[in-house]
């Protein structure tokens, strides 16, 4: 009988997984769950909807076991359950770049355009790094740099980045990250220092799949 086939079974919890993940909403705040812990109605903000429709989604991305959720007070916490969460979002996305003609051609007709340049490893990054040959920027906005960031980085949101350029070097190369691997910020900061006659690249993927490597990461003291 289909109820006692364990197959059956194990096939329709994966499948609450998928319907997790098939809404775009609900990616996008896993891609904020992966910069640290959130409360509701930050992530609200953060992808302009209402608290009740936000929560909602939360709700099913937890209820899948993708996230986890505590309260301090009277907020709701949620951050992801696990790294592997990341690993997850990252071979989605990678399946979908080789498989899916629409998000390739999303990735040719913007990613690619401004970054013609091949991606910094973050292998390589560290070895550039522990040998002062780069300067590691950090373009999040200062909340999700404060919630932890590539060791040394410096934080300056791309939003200020044109005022700001005096303090960055010219003598060595600039290495820009953001939120992931397809994260705009990183691609138009890159786009915007080449322009000012920097030398720039992207580091290849952004904190949360460097932080699920297990690699050094930087938390201020608060």
């Amino acid at each position: 009988m289909p109820g006692n086939n364990p197959n059956a079974k194990l096939f329709n919890s994966l499948a609450d997984v998928a319907k997790a993940l098939s809404h775009p909403v609900r990616l996008e705040l896993m891609e904020h769950l992966g910069q640290g812990e959130r409360s509701v109605d930050t992530l609200a903000k953060l992808v302009g909807h209402s608290l009740a429709n936000t929560s909602h989604h939360l709700l099913r991305l937890r209820r899948a076991g993708l996230a986890d959720a505590r309260k301090d007070g009277v907020r709701v916490l949620y951050r992801h359950s696990g790294d592997d969460v990341v690993e997850l979002l990252g071979s989605l996305l990678k399946t979908a770049e080789r498989h899916n003609a629409e998000v390739e051609r999303v990735l040719s007709g913007y990613f690619q355009n401004r970054d013609d340049m091949e991606a910094l490893s973050r292998e390589e990054l560290l070895r550039r790094a522990m040998d002062g040959l780069v300067t590691v920027l950090d373009v999040r906005p200062p909340g999700e740099f404060a919630a932890g960031h590539l060791p040394g980085a410096v934080n300056i949101p791309l939003s200020e980045l044109g005022k700001r350029l005096k303090y960055l070097p010219k003598d060595i190369e600039i290495i820009a990250y953001c939120r992931g691997a397809y994260c705009v910020l990183s691609f138009e900061a890159v786009a915007q220092l080449r322009k000012e006659g920097f030398k720039a690249r992207r580091l290849e993927e952004g904190f949360p799949e460097w932080k699920a490597a297990g690699l050094p990461i930087d938390i201020p003291a608060s």
